[in-house]
């Protein structure tokens, strides 16, 4: 089975509302399952409580969606851990947007605005990207 992995298939806007903060459980399965889609692009951690009590925070990479929630899972890579954590979608109650979406707002073509607003004040403009914190 291919793996999906991160790609540049949906565009970071800069005029959308960043995700963080946001919260979906299981109460509403559809809204959970739109999340866990809407965290595999998120650019920042997330945290998954999942229904045996235990809490995962990190970075979602990958995911396989099938039919079923059992046969569904995601990988996430934890702080502090090189071997990322298999979790089925069923395993999942609660999934909260905790960490900065360090892509929000940073698009190709802010950075050439930016560029550009430099140069034309005078000011040093160099490729480098602004940091992230």
């Amino acid at each position: 089975m291919p793996q999906e992995t991160k790609s540049d298939g949906g565009a970071v806007r800069a005029d959308r509302a960043s995700l963080q903060g946001l919260v979906a459980t299981r109460e509403d399965e559809k809204a959970l399952l739109d999340a866990l889609e809407q965290a595999f692009d998120y650019r920042g951690d997330v945290t998954l409580h999942k229904t045996d009590g235990a809490s995962v925070t990190g970075y979602i990479f990958d995911r396989r969606r099938t039919g079923t929630l059992s046969e569904s899972t995601l990988r996430i890579m934890v702080e502090g851990d090189d071997t990322p954590i298999v979790i089925r979608f069923d395993q999942i109650e609660r999934l909260e947007f905790t960490g900065k979406d360090t892509a929000h707002g940073k698009t190709f073509e802010r950075w050439v605005e930016r560029y550009i607003e430099k140069k034309l004040k005078g000011e040093k403009a160099s490729i480098e990207s602004e940091p992230l914190d």
